[in-house]
């Protein structure tokens, strides 16, 4: 028997028109009714107690507690489980207590109107969530479809395609998918003009990037120079070898104590795999470079604590399956605080250059275990009319899991 006491009913922008006769008896039937103003104004059960979103999901979520037992409804435009309340929903209450009835999405119908495959395609969202995120996915032929956020959504994206160097982009703006008042809006970025669309509208992108813009792979290893930093940076190569070290999985967390430029933290998100990423730096002009750092990669994502690991340790709340730490080795307190928040199954990755850092991990090491390594990279340079091998710093790196 089903203890589910929430129903979540997709619709799309023809509204009632396009549900059954049962999903509409549910919402006629329904003695509350969540929704945003335009689900509001498709239905017709004016008896219905009407809850807002605008209200904030917590403010929702209590009064739904308080209104369990009733028949309650949730709108949801679409597919409610593809970047949509649903998952909330789910989160919050359990799957037991939700009943969901999709409708075709967004990226369905836009997906359709294009003749693209969406296994093809990068389908994306900017509504809620940083339009810096878009540009780990913009690269020369990637096929993107994005939820905007509003009516200027598109313009926003336009100039962001531009600044990167995909002035030529063709941009299709596809407003109210599946309603009455359906339309699109054809142009390349460099061309883009309008500054407002209909709310209701999805973006679907053909990158093309102007000339020789360099590509960035989303394999670990990008050029240092894509980092702004202060010389605090784990060189590419070692920042290749130091991401395989971390063996990142899907839906993994990072903690990157000392993190400097944020590389480590960045190319983690970089990966994909629905990951987070938390950077812990105590300098605060890095932690700007570090933020600006992630947005002009597309790791906007990230969550950045200012400020000494062992002070603000406390202040974050989800626990690591993996941490990196590139500064502040030689700290053996720091080193055993870590340790001790590492999940089990978890691996810990530290990279030093000091002798009192080596030290330090030496003695970690008799106690916990783990490996040790020493990575030497040589890069060749100009020496008058020839070329030699100059070494880098030698990085000494320490690697343990730690036992489930």
């Amino acid at each position: 028997m089903s203890c589910s006491w929430i129903t979540v009913i997709g619709i799309g922008d023809d509204g009632l028109d396009g549900l059954p006769k049962s999903h509409i008896n549910l919402i006629n039937e329904a003695e509350v009714l969540v929704g945003g103003k335009r689900h509001h104004d498709k239905v017709r059960n004016t008896s219905a107690e009407a809850l807002d979103w605008g209200q904030g999901f917590d403010q929702i979520f209590l009064k739904l507690e308080k209104r369990r037992g009733k028949k309650i409804v949730v709108l949801a435009s679409g597919d409610p489980m593809h970047f949509g309340v649903g998952s909330i929903l789910v989160r919050a209450f359990g799957k037991e207590a939700i009943t969901i009835y999709p409708a075709l999405s967004a990226f369905s119908l836009a997906a359709a109107r294009m003749g693209w495959s969406i296994p093809e395609v990068d389908c994306l969202t900017i509504h809620g969530r940083p339009l810096e995120n878009l540009n780990k996915f913009i690269i020369h032929n990637a096929r993107l479809l994005i939820l905007s956020k509003n009516g200027s959504s598109p313009v926003e994206v336009a100039n962001l395609l531009d600044k990167k160097g995909f002035g030529e982009s063709k941009i299709t703006v596809l407003e109210h998918l599946g309603g009455i008042k359906e339309d699109k809006i054809c142009e390349k970025a460099a061309q883009w003009k309008k500054s407002r669309c209909a709310n209701l509208n999805t973006i679907a992108i053909k990158c093309v990037a102007d000339g020789n813009i360099p590509m960035l792979s989303r394999v670990p290893g990008l050029p240092d120079e894509v980092y702004e930093n202060d010389g605090q940076l784990t060189k590419r190569e070692v920042r290749a070898i130091t991401l395989a070290q971390l063996q990142p999985l899907s839906g993994q967390v990072l903690w990157d104590i000392g993190s400097g430029s944020g590389a480590i933290s960045i190319e983690w998100l970089r990966l994909g795999g629905h990951r987070r990423a938390i950077a812990i730096e105590k300098k605060p002009e890095r932690a700007e470079a570090l933020r600006r750092n992630a947005d002009n990669l597309g790791a906007a994502d990230i969550k950045i604590y200012e400020g000494d690991f062992l002070s603000i340790k406390d202040e974050i709340k989800c626990q690591p399956d993996a941490i990196f730490i590139g500064g502040g080795a030689s700290n053996l307190d720091l080193l055993k605080v870590a340790w001790s928040s590492l999940n089990p199954g978890g691996r810990i990755v530290v990279n030093v250059v000091s002798i009192e850092a080596v030290q330090a991990l030496v003695n970690f090491r008799k106690t916990n275990g783990g490996e040790l390594s020493r990575i030497t990279i040589e890069r060749s340079s100009h020496i008058g009319s020839f070329n030699a091998f100059k070494p880098l710093m030698p990085v000494t790196q320490f690697v343990a899991s730690k036992p489930s």
